[in-house]
């Protein structure tokens, strides 16, 4: 099983910031830092199905919109870019755009975004810390100022502009109106606990995010079957050999039966660990953790697969 801390890839944006604490101790010299992207140690290692990602906002992002996956694939690409926001820290102000207020024609959209118009028709809401917020492929949404989030997304970089702020970018009219579901977004059910330590935040054919607490001093395995991702929000954790603390973000390769039934290790500090994980849909992983001091975690919330239970039992 791979266990590895990520690489962090740095992009400068014209809406990003100076000054990254206590997320990241990369320092900010010449243009401001927008985003962090978290990559495998290894270049030469395949590239994973999902992309986590910090962004800093000191100014709004540009209205957008991203291709599903049916589209995407008609354009020669092997899939969309459906998303997934966790908000670690937001200004009293802050706010983010998703959907729009009123349902609009093709013409209508396409008329609003040459007049700009469209700026005024999205649905703004505020945000929090620990806000969760699911924007799947072909909403049309925009992140606001005084924000820093998580962002775990399909591995794409496909993105149709359709307002900008004054910028000087590119707009994407054609390529917006064909990708956009011009109207509402839909509601979302909320976060829902399945067990003590996790929380299930989205759960989707593209990926499964939830977040984790486990107490001081504790020790558990991760058991998972896919490609994971963990995201340390507050904390300090060794998994593996990989040691975890703010900001971090460890990869955890899929894992065949035998090693799936050993797990990766996850060693707790003395201040506990409060983290996000992140891994291919389309349902949550019934025994992503075992409690190494005590008995196997049940997750009451979904039904439990007899193959696991021989598993985790055994």
């Amino acid at each position: 099983m791979v266990i590895e801390r990520a690489s962090v890839q740095v992009a400068r944006k014209p809406w990003g910031v100076a000054d990254l604490h206590p997320w990241s101790s990369n320092s900010v010299s010449g243009d401001p830092i927008g985003e962090l992207w978290f990559r495998r140690a290894d270049p030469n290692a395949p590239v994973p199905k999902l992309l986590l990602k910090l962004l800093f906002t000191s100014a709004p992002l540009s209205i957008q919109v991203h291709p599903d996956d049916a589209l995407a694939q008609t354009m020669g690409l092997p899939n969309g870019k459906t998303e997934a926001w966790y908000v670690l820290s937001a200004t009293p102000a802050a706010k983010v755009a998703v959907g729009l207020r009123v349902r609009l024609t093709p013409q209508e959209l396409r008329a609003s975004i040459r007049d700009g118009s469209i700026a005024d028709l999205v649905q703004w809401r505020p945000v929090a810390k620990g806000d969760v917020i699911f924007v799947p492929g072909g909403t049309i949404h925009a992140i606001g100022a005084g924000i820093v989030l998580a962002e775990i997304q399909q591995q794409s970089d496909t993105t149709f502009r359709l307002f900008d702020y004054g910028r000087q970018r590119t707009l994407h009219e054609d390529d917006a109106v064909a990708a956009a579901d011009a109207g509402p977004a839909q509601i979302e059910p909320g976060p829902r606990r399945l067990t003590v330590e996790r929380t299930l935040l989205v759960s989707s054919p593209s990926f499964v995010l939830e977040r984790i607490e486990l107490p001081a001093n504790a020790s558990f395995s991760l058991n998972t079957d896919r490609e994971t991702w963990c995201l340390a929000l507050d904390g300090h954790a060794a998994i593996g050999l990989a040691t975890a603390s703010i900001g971090d973000a460890i990869f955890i390769g899929g894992a065949d039966h035998e090693q799936r039934k050993a797990g990766a290790s996850i060693v707790v500090g003395a201040n506990g660990l409060s983290a996000l994980i992140a891994y291919p849909g389309p349902d949550p992983i019934p025994y992503l953790l075992r409690d190494l001091a005590g008995h196997s975690i049940t997750p009451t919330a979904f039904p439990l697969p007899p193959s696991l239970e021989i598993e985790v039992r055994s």
